[in-house]
């Protein structure tokens, strides 16, 4: 067989090469046009997907119009995007950069043990002395470390400072999601088009289940965690905690890498009993329960299929996800991750069963 330089001529090869190097070329500027883009396209991209059955269930119940359907789905989201979520997200921002300051001066606030501690029955003597123990070492270790945890002082006010941007990102994301729900379908269709070139065989399933794991992931664990992190900072508040909105942030975190809320919670339930009165302290106590118990509840009602996506893959597009694009890609590492986890591990499966049912036919 005659190799591809001797089939064509050097013209041709000129010709061929400068057709790729534009081609090439043009590609890599129209990425590098639309790359601060990127994170505000694809959040809008995962939030019609995960929105759409919502959008399409109103469209039909206003009698088949969707422009209507995809303004009314806007709005409450933004509603929810500029009140509770940017109210947490303030409050989060004034407790890290309080918290960072603390750090930086090697002078972390503790509480030093309640006085009602002592009447506890059988522990309350004991607990007392080893509070005030701890609290008189942790002081002390934190005054000689305090210059190695300067860098995370500073890694934490970056944080914050970039809270701003995101929740700019936000709602640029959620405006153009609204403009993209009406053309769902002409979307899904071009992106099947496009999957068949790809993986003919296997683009409606892969299509599928990139759709599935989307809705999965961004219902089941990001917007439980979301509700979650928004009733636990309410609770929060109403008790009077402080830096009640990093404390919510951090039960966000927790829910989303699917460790729990329970690890904050608790701790908080204790304090509240040393220092509210009954009353108060039970109908909080309730309250937070239920918040902590929310995702049983819920993740059942949203996750229309089992998740197999394994927890490490889930923490490191958190991890990866929030150092490459700041507090929005908190939310989009984990969906993304997911997702080419999801379909890699359906491609090897395919992969897999192709030769064994070749053997099979063999026989």
């Amino acid at each position: 067989m005659k190799t591809l330089r001797q089939l064509l001529s050097t013209d041709e090869i000129i010709q061929l090469v400068i057709r790729l190097g534009l081609l090439a070329l043009l590609v890599l500027w129209s990425f590098l046009i639309i790359k601060p883009f990127v994170t505000i396209l694809t959040w809008s991209a995962i939030l019609a997907v995960a929105f759409y059955p919502v959008f399409s269930w109103l469209a039909k119940c206003l009698g088949g119009r969707p422009r209507i359907a995809a303004a009314i789905l806007t709005l409450v989201t933004l509603g929810i995007v500029i009140g509770p979520a940017t109210w947490l997200g303030l409050s989060a921002v004034e407790g890290i950069k309080d918290l960072a300051s603390q750090i930086g001066a090697g002078d972390l606030r503790l509480r030093t043990a309640p006085e009602q501690i002592k009447g506890w029955p059988l522990i309350g003597p004991w607990l007392y002395d080893f509070w005030n123990q701890a609290y008189t070492n942790i002081r002390a270790a934190l005054r000689e470390v305090a210059p190695y945890l300067k860098p995370l002082a500073g890694m934490m006010l970056s944080f914050a400072g970039d809270a701003g941007i995101g929740t700019l990102q936000f709602l640029l994301s959620v405006l153009v999601a609204g403009f993209l729900f009406p053309y769902g379908p002409q979307l899904v269709d071009a992106i099947r088009g496009f999957l068949i070139r790809i993986v003919p065989e296997q683009s409606e399933h892969f299509l599928e289940l990139a759709g599935a794991t989307i809705r999965a992931v961004s219902q089941g664990i990001i917007g439980v965690a979301i509700v979650q992190a928004l009733l636990a900072g309410i609770g929060f508040k109403l008790a009077g905690i402080p830096s009640a909105g990093l404390l919510a942030i951090i039960v966000l975190l927790l829910s989303i890498v699917q460790i729990g809320a329970t690890i904050v919670i608790l701790p908080v339930v204790i304090w509240i009993w040393m220092d509210k009165d009954v009353g108060t302290a039970l109908l909080l106590t309730v309250f937070l329960v239920f918040v902590g118990l929310l995702d049983n509840i819920l993740k059942p009602l949203v996750m229309g299929r089992g998740l197999t996506t394994p927890t490490l893959v889930i923490l490191i597009g958190v991890i990866g996800g929030t150092l490459a694009h700041g507090i929005i890609g908190l939310f989009i590492g984990p969906i993304i991750l997911s997702v080419a986890w999801e379909l890699a591990a359906a491609w090897i499966r395919i992969d897999r069963a192709a030769p064994a049912s070749n053997v099979v036919a063999d026989r």
